[in-house]
């Protein structure tokens, strides 16, 4: 089994990647950053003995970084990297799509249409969801967020994207017929001061060790378990969203109900439209 994580080299991504790559998958780490993908790489060696594991370069800010990612076959792609911006400045991506939505949304949208061909025919596609995104709403009149800029509601709104966007790809997979499978997994609450350390990737210090928050959070090896799910469990159906068992913050992985601004499939096809001619491609579902 092989599978592209993307966002691969630190974070719930790598812990996704150590997980698969623990049950045997050949994982694929997918970043911009050579040197990055170099340390989670030898920190994934270290835990797994014999792990097989490599990098592609990937920079979903840039489309034709995008387009031009290179992989062998795929059993399964986890689009898990994201960007959150915390400070008031509106920024963009290469292609001038405003960052957050470009990177989390349109950036996943393009490398799923690149890998098309790479897919294997019961491929999935794991998309990363967020519970930030149960109380966002899509504004299509102002998508890229041009006219008023609040970054909180920019990431629940590219969270909520890439959501709508799985769904709608699992409707379109199923009226084609297809064997490939579309699943939303989502972390719960996953913070790094409830993650083990993975030296030099990621250290905790003595304060952080000593959170009250895994009362009702959980660290982001957790966090990874759906995803883990989503993209290896026997018992996974397209369509599904998985998150943790605990109100949706902490435990093991469970199957959630479609519901709110998730069930609504005009407003997911609308958003696969305006996304293919933002990004100039899509993914060819037949």
């Amino acid at each position: 089994m092989a599978v592209l994580v993307t966002g691969g080299n630190a974070g719930i991504g790598y812990f996704v990647a150590e997980q698969l790559a623990q049950q045997g998958a050949e994982v694929v780490l997918g970043s911009r950053d050579e040197a990055k993908a170099e340390v989670a790489l030898r920190v994934l060696r270290e835990r797994v003995p014999g792990a097989r594991a490599s990098w592609a370069r990937l920079d979903l800010a840039d489309l034709a970084s995008v387009k031009g990612i290179e992989t062998g076959p795929l059993d399964a792609v986890v689009l898990n990297a994201g960007v959150y911006l915390e400070g008031p400045e509106r920024r963009e991506t290469e292609d001038g799509h405003e960052l957050m939505f470009g990177v989390n949304h349109l950036g996943h949208f393009a490398l799923t249409a690149a890998l098309w061909d790479r897919l294997t025919p019961e491929a999935r596609i794991v998309t990363a969801g967020s519970f930030a995104a149960k109380s966002a709403q899509l504004d299509f009149t102002d998508l890229q967020s041009t006219r008023s800029y609040a970054p909180k509601t920019a990431y629940e709104r590219s969270k909520l994207a890439q959501t709508l966007f799985a769904l709608e790809l699992d409707r379109r997979l199923r009226a084609a017929g297809s064997s490939k499978l579309s699943v939303v997994a989502h972390p719960g609450g996953a913070l790094d001061s409830l993650t083990p350390d993975r030296p030099p990737l990621h250290v905790r210090s003595a304060r952080q060790k000593l959170s009250l928050a895994r009362i009702v959070l959980q660290g982001k090896d957790d966090g990874a378990r759906p995803a883990v799910r989503a993209a290896a469990g026997p018992d996974v159906h397209s369509g599904q969203i998985w998150g943790p068992r605990m109100f949706g913050l902490k435990g093991r992985p469970r199957p959630e109900p479609v519901r709110g601004p998730y069930a609504d499939p005009e407003a997911a096809a609308r958003l696969w439209a305006a996304s293919a001619e933002l990004t100039g491609v899509e993914p060819p579902v037949s």
